[in-house]
Order: C-alpha cells, then structure tokens, then sequence
C-alpha cells in the first residue's frame, strides 16, 4: 500500500486545501500528518513545541510520515518541515511526491504572520523567507515533479497535478 501520491511545501504552498481538492478529485481518502501528529500527542503542535521542543515533534513526525506511507493509499500532505529529516527523504524514494512551490508573497498571505506556527512566531515574514531559502532544495530532492502554486486557485493546481499523475 502506498499514497497516490505524497504533498510537500513550504508553509502557504497550499498542500491542505490542494490535496483536499485532489483526494476528492480522485475520489480517495485525504490525510495530513500534522494532524496524525496532533492526534497521537492528544494537543495542537503549538502546545507540543512549547511543552516538548521542536526535536520531540520532529520525532513524532518522523514516525507519523513513515506510518502513512507504509499504511494509507490517498492523498498524503506532509508538514512544512518533514524533509528536513534524512530518514523522511530516505522513505519518500518510490514514491510519487508532488513539490507545491510557493514564493514569498504568496506565502506570507496564506499564512499570515505566524498564527498557530511556531516556527513563524518571531519575525514571520524573515522566518518564512528564511524555511524558503533552506527547505527549497530538499523539496526539490525529493519531489517526482513540481507545481506552481503562486496566484492560483487550488482547483487549477489540482489540473496540474492531475495530468502530472495521469502521464
């Protein structure tokens, strides 16, 4: 069993409310890890990066990304920061990993400043330029193919990606 395909991005770049829209496209089931995160430490990844710290999240989510993909054949969305985990990478190869790209602008819209991110709390907009700058070329790494998501809808980044998985 494996994801139809697995969403990565930066925060903003649109994997929810895309692979929603994708999964339902599809006619599959839609699953985010940040909420099978949240799920298994029973309270909101805010509270477990201030409770726990930033590395007993990251383990957790080290551990959720590896079960969804040995476990769910939907639309899997990972968190911003999954990647940054060489054992994530290394699980992802064979996969079918969509890279939804997001620039600046854009991202700072979609997610405001900071609300409910921890990473973002002090000095979103720097923060965010700065999780660009670092994660873009392990997006890349990982990805099978890359989608635009900048001044669009996530019913158009949905087409894209359609005809990606179609080819």
């Amino acid at each position: 069993m494996a994801p139809v395909c697995v969403l990565v991005g930066a925060p903003g770049a649109g994997k929810t409310s895309t692979g929603q829209a994708l999964a339902a496209a599809l006619g599959v089931g839609f699953r985010d890890t940040d909420h099978d995160i949240e799920t298994i430490a029973g309270k909101p990844i805010p509270e477990i990066f201030i409770d726990e710290g930033e590395e007993h999240f990251r383990t957790l989510e080290r551990e959720a990304v590896a079960t969804a993909l040995a476990s769910f054949d939907g639309v899997l969305a990972l968190g911003g920061g999954a990647i940054l985990a060489e054992e994530t990478r290394a699980v992802l190869a064979g996969h079918t990993v969509i890279y939804l790209s997001v620039e600046l602008p854009d991202a700072v819209r979609r997610v405001g400043l900071g609300m409910g991110r921890p990473l973002l709390a002090i000095n979103p907009r720097a923060t965010l330029k700065y999780l660009l700058d670092q994660r873009r070329p392990l997006y890349e790494q990982v990805a099978t193919s890359a989608v635009v998501t900048d001044g669009r809808t996530p019913e158009q980044v949905v087409d894209e990606i359609l005809t990606i998985l179609r080819s």
